[in-house]
């Protein structure tokens, strides 16, 4: 639980931290869709020599993007043996019971966890270089068309704010009772998955208990400093889109144009 990145944030003065929460965000949702069309090992060099200039621009540590990946290790493992294994198309290279290992396989396999790869380090270049509140004013600021048809877009925004706020907090809360658990004589790695599954239990209760009184506080906190939400509210933090935000925008439209040129 420790190992969980979303929501953390690293200050820094990079040419990445200081990007516009808006073009970010926007950047990532365009390269979740150009991420399709690298199919061949020139397009899929080519976004992670992207996606790994980006790191070195953020200044950020590859440790922490590291510990991102270890987070989510077992759906991508799972995802891309899964796609090993049950692809039947293309020439046998391994075969063993119901077991099927073919070229198409093999590739696709590939393509799956370089796919599951890139899009961690993304969104976990996000997370670290945008603050969790700028995150959720971008989220409303990009929503507000949507108003035309009655969508609630500051109240949105408000609860995306708030659940990434507490995203560590619940896990450091989650750590911290793990720790009490084992000071107690619990372990929680013994077993079977019926007793691994019981000795989850003494973690919700507690973890459900403390979150509904955070809660419960953060309530009556907004209502003792008359919160009242709306479009009529001011902001401290503005958003200004600049020049740079721009460029990062049009350089990922250039590289979808390269991928699309290059795909099989």
């Amino acid at each position: 639980m420790d190992k969980m990145i979303l929501g953390r944030y690293i200050p820094g003065n990079s040419v990445i931290h200081r990007l516009d929460p808006r073009s970010k965000l926007l950047a990532m949702l365009l390269f979740i869709l150009i991420i399709f069309w690298a199919n061949n090992l020139i397009t899929n060099l080519l976004l992670f020599s992207f996606t790994l200039f980006l790191v070195f621009l953020s200044r950020i540590p590859i440790g922490f993007f590291v510990k991102g990946l270890k987070s989510m290790l077992f759906l991508v493992a799972f995802t891309t043996i899964f796609q090993l294994v049950f692809t039947t198309a293309g020439t046998p290279i391994f075969q063993f019971s119901f077991i099927h290992i073919t070229d198409i396989g093999l590739g696709q396999a590939g393509i799956i966890f370089s796919r599951f790869i890139l899009i961690i380090f993304f969104s976990t270049l996000l997370s670290l270089t945008t603050m969790p509140l700028s995150l959720a004013d971008a989220v409303e600021s990009l929503l507000k068309p949507f108003r035309i048809f009655k969508l609630p877009v500051h109240e949105i925004g408000l609860m995306l704010s708030m659940s990434l706020r507490f995203v560590p907090t619940l896990m450091d809360d989650t750590v911290r009772i793990m720790n009490a658990q084992r000071a107690r004589g619990v372990d929680f790695g013994e077993g079977n998955m019926m007793q691994k599954v019981k000795s989850i239990i003494p973690i919700l209760i507690p973890l459900f208990a403390s979150s509904f009184k955070r809660a419960d506080a953060l309530a009556i906190a907004m209502e003792a400093r008359g919160y009242q939400g709306g479009d009529n509210r001011s902001r401290y933090r503005q958003l200004r889109w600049k020049t740079a935000d721009s460029i990062a925008i049009l350089s990922l439209f250039l590289l979808g144009a390269i991928l699309f040129l290059l795909k099989n």
